[in-house]
């Protein structure tokens, strides 16, 4: 077995392999685009080949590097998964040492591997995340008859202020965009810039959508991106505006998205990820949604620990509360800047 840099004639057979072999979407190489497009970061997708010219294994790693945060590979920043995808611990192992090889070349400190499985290689793992999914019926009257009276009255109340929800493309970017600034604002966070959003839009355009919520006279009030993959379709990113969450926009935001994930007969809704016991957890588990382990395994190279590159960190707590009180056209202009080299 011998593991390779994938070359750009060798693109066709990267995405056969990933659609054949089961891996995530964020194995595909469109994500590739989207992250060197967005962000300009280069990356490293290695992939196992035996003998015969067949593909084994294959990892996507992409290199982020900056002053304050310092340089480090991962599979893959932004998103929930990637990691190694392999048909044998052996081939993981293989593909593990590559990407070893790659982060002493280019003097990465750290590798970080996102999994929904836990690796037999001896690295360390983070698992205090969990994302949440749940199965869906094949209609969505079937998912409401399932829902408890309480979450049923609180989608209701939405619209009994006269909020209503509209699924598109492009059209809904600028709309979703807002909402998603002034979210990450008040979090104390830096935005992605709207290009991000636009390639991934352009990049899979029968497999993304923008789900947003209007009050009655037309302003954003919630908005959520959705990506779907196989059976299963995701909302990696959902917002809604806090001057409005007395009227529970966000509760029509997911049930709208539901019940398109049902009129689509996407089998699995994949809430993303959240922390047991906080707040997000307890939200999409009211909707039914069951935890899977997240696994976030770690080559430290001469650290120590494992790295919390995350708002949790002590060391980031005057930045966000700094953050929170600048203009939002100032986080629009500049977190982008700064997002960029956060995983």
């Amino acid at each position: 077995m011998t593991i390779k840099i994938l070359k750009q004639e060798d693109a066709a057979r990267w995405d056969r392999y990933v659609l054949e072999s089961g891996a995530s979407n964020y194995h595909r190489l469109g994500w590739r685009n989207v992250i060197e497009r967005g962000f300009g970061h280069t990356s490293y997708y290695l992939y196992a080949e035996d003998r015969k010219g067949e593909i084994h294994g294959v990892l996507p790693l992409v290199h982020l590097k900056s002053l304050f945060f310092g340089s480090f590979l991962v599979s893959l920043p932004f998103f929930n998964y990637g990691g190694i995808h392999a048909r044998d611990e052996q081939t993981r192992r293989l593909l593990l040492d590559g990407s070893i090889r790659i982060a002493r070349n280019v003097h990465a400190e750290h590798i970080e591997l996102r999994h929904v499985h836990t690796l037999e290689a001896d690295v360390p793992a983070k698992t205090s995340k969990v994302s949440m999914l749940l199965d869906l019926p094949g209609d969505s009257d079937g998912l409401w008859k399932s829902f408890s009276p309480k979450l049923r009255s609180q989608i209701r109340r939405p619209l009994k202020e006269g909020m209503y929800a509209r699924i598109g493309r492009e059209e809904e970017l600028n709309s979703f965009y807002t909402v998603f600034s002034f979210n990450m604002r008040d979090l104390g966070t830096p935005v992605y810039p709207k290009e991000f959003f636009r390639n991934i839009l352009e990049e899979f355009p029968r497999e993304t959508w923008i789900c947003t919520v209007y009050t009655a006279g037309g302003q954003p009030a919630a908005s959520g991106f959705l990506v779907g993959f196989r059976d299963t379709i995701e909302i990696p990113w959902a917002s809604s505006l806090r001057l409005l969450n007395r009227f529970s926009p966000n509760m029509l935001l997911y049930w709208s998205a539901l019940t398109f994930a049902c009129e689509k007969k996407y089998r699995v809704f994949d809430f993303g990820r959240s922390t047991p016991g906080e707040s997000t957890y307890k939200f999409k588990e009211q909707w039914s949604a069951r935890p899977v382990q997240l696994y976030w395994h770690y080559w430290l190279g001469e650290k120590r620990s494992i790295p919390e590159l995350s708002p949790k960190n002590p060391r980031f707590r005057t930045a966000i509360s700094v953050w929170r009180r600048l203009p939002l056209g100032l986080t629009q202009l500049i977190g982008p800047l700064i997002v960029k080299n956060l995983p």
